[in-house]
């Protein structure tokens, strides 16, 4: 599609940053199809494997996403005995989450696909560039844009 397509939506940051994820995100669920999950799952998992048996918490402010999502995103991971949540020992109030051995077997299997898209990206993208991109989105994401208050 060309830009001349698009009135006015070339210069929002917002449509143009959400246009690029859809597109990523859909060429990294196909990618990862034979396993099973999607690649919000299997990054996920990822984040929970090496979290150490993180608490939703920390893993909901990684990802900057409430607690009620992470919730929803989990359930079927969870349901698939992928994922086991447990109250933290020192805290009962703090819950925990962990890969089961299942879990594991499925975060191997999905990150030899993820290899497989990641190079790809890089190939069509360039290895620079890409890492450049990750940079530049990993400081946004660490902006606050909360608004002045009004006046």
């Amino acid at each position: 599609m060309s830009k001349d397509t698009l009135p006015g939506l070339t210069a929002c940051n917002n449509a143009t940053l959400r246009r690029a994820t859809r597109k990523i995100g859909q060429y990294y669920d196909d990618v990862l199809a034979p396993s099973g999950l999607k690649a919000t799952q299997q990054g996920l998992l990822y984040q929970i494997h090496i979290g150490n048996e993180p608490a939703m918490g920390a893993i909901a402010a990684s990802l900057i996403m409430d607690l009620s999502a992470l919730g929803h995103t989990l359930k079927p991971l969870i349901r698939d005995g992928y994922v086991e949540t447990f109250a933290d020992p020192a805290d009962r109030r703090i819950k925990r989450v962990r890969l089961t051995p299942l879990g594991l077997a499925k975060l191997d299997e999905a990150m030899k696909l993820w290899h497989i898209a990641q190079q790809r990206f890089e190939e069509v993208v360039g290895k620079d560039q890409a890492a450049t991109l990750r940079a530049v989105l990993g400081d946004v994401a660490e902006l606050d844009f909360d608004l002045p208050p009004a006046s």
